[in-house]
């Protein structure tokens, strides 16, 4: 099976946050687009379900915020924190100018859902699943399409343009050659779920203490944890027993001391391995990358997906003119890098900071856990939230769609494909 090339103006890898908002948007301004995804849905277990309110004010702008919101989430107006034994709110995100003051904490498959159906109106459109890309087509130098392996036997896309938006295990950079900057990170983090009760606090809440970190986001019927490690220490947690793990958790959140024993074995006890880093160059002929393809952000702020939803709005507002009337140019990937470089170089700066400064202190300290200067001066000035409220919720430079939607007449993928 294969796509014809005069067929395809671009083909994206990856069906995440990104793969799914650029070929939306790009379908919607009449560009011929595919997108591959190696799975057969996405239901996938603690993947980003933070939507923040840049996000939120994309999906204001496509007319969409509507219908996202009749989705089953919880709103989320302030972020809390205890560091040692000081309490305060960090984030207060009822100042933004915005559409929506808060995050939506949504089932990531929920949202990637509408974004497909919205996409599947757009004859431009098509959604291949079970596509797993494992090659690049190149020729003279340049990319020219993508190989990948579906249930119906091997397939190649040649397309004008290949967006790898494929994640941060990116198969499409791996074969680019794209050279990757890593900074590193001083932690891991094991996730799993905790019920909840309608006693329970109802905002996140962040435990920062002596050789301990406790993340837990309000998911309606359940708290999804996070327990920060240091890097590389699973198997040490896991060598002192389950007994001990539950019993840490209760310490960190003693009203949740009588649900622990929920936690049975470590199988759904989930590790997520951090990493941060970027690519140096996000770009070669006939390719881009964005998303967390082109950069792995720290989960600090949560930012990792709306960060990628920056680049898809990003990239589609300068490439979708040029893809549509065949004239897209290396320099027109240049632009989209040098228009979220800057964003990304800023947010990961900060993500690393609190890293270094908070994070891998809380981790590394045997003591009583003092909190630094700046987590003080947030309770000593609660104007001052504002600050992490606009970093979290909008990022350094919020992205606004700028292309026209063009109607176009649905087609089945079938038709386009026979």
């Amino acid at each position: 099976m294969a796509v014809d090339k005069k067929l395809v103006c671009c083909c994206i890898a990856g069906g995440g946050p990104a793969g799914m908002m650029l070929g939306l948007l790009l379908a919607r301004g009449g560009v011929d687009v595919v997108v591959l995804e190696k799975h057969a849905d996405f239901l996938r277990d603690f993947r980003g379900d933070t939507i923040h309110p840049s996000t939120l004010e994309v999906m204001h702008e496509l007319g969409l915020l509507e219908r996202l919101l009749t989705l089953p989430h919880q709103k989320v107006s302030r972020i809390n924190g205890q560091f040692g034994d000081l309490a305060l709110t960090v984030a207060d995100f009822s100042s933004l100018s915005t559409q929506c003051r808060f995050v939506a904490f949504m089932p990531q498959w929920d949202f990637l859902n509408l974004l497909a159906e919205e996409a599947a109106r757009y004859s431009t459109f098509r959604l291949l699943m079970q596509a797993d890309v494992t090659d690049l087509i190149e020729e003279a130098g340049s990319v020219i399409g993508l190989r990948a392996n579906t249930p119906d036997g091997p397939l190649e896309v040649r397309a004008g343009l290949v967006v790898g938006a494929d994640g941060r295990h990116s198969t499409v950079r791996s074969h680019a050659g794209l050279s990757v900057e890593e900074f590193g990170a001083p932690m891991d983090v094991l996730w799993f779920r905790l019920s909840r009760w309608t006693s329970d606090p109802g905002d996140p809440i962040g435990r920062f203490d002596a050789g301990r970190i406790f993340i837990m986001l309000n998911r309606g019927d359940y708290w999804q944890c996070g327990f920060v490690i240091p890097k590389g220490s699973r198997d040490r947690f896991q060598g002192q027993g389950l007994p001990a793990f539950r019993n840490a958790v209760a310490q960190l959140a003693p009203f949740m001391a009588d649900r622990v024993g929920e936690l049975h074995y470590w199988e759904p006890i989930k590790l997520l391995t951090v990493q941060v880093d970027r690519l140096r160059k996000w770009y070669r002929p006939g390719l881009l990358c964005i998303g967390d393809a082109a950069h792995a952000m720290s989960p600090v702020g949560g930012v990792g997906i709306n960060l990628a939803i920056q680049d898809a709005v990003a990239a589609s507002n300068l490439l979708t003119a040029p893809l549509r009337d065949g004239r897209l140019t290396t320099e027109d990937l240049c632009w989209v890098q040098q228009r979220r470089e800057w964003p990304t170089r800023m947010t990961q700066r900060v993500q690393l900071m609190i890293q270094n400064r908070v994070i891998k202190r809380a981790l590394s300290g045997s003591d009583r856990f003092s909190p630094p200067f700046a987590i003080r001066l947030l309770a000593l000035v609660p104007f001052l939230r504002r600050i992490p409220a606009r970093m979290i919720g909008l990022g350094f430079r919020p992205e606004h769609v700028l292309t026209s939607a063009i109607e176009t007449v649905h087609v089945s993928a079938a038709d386009v494909l026979r």
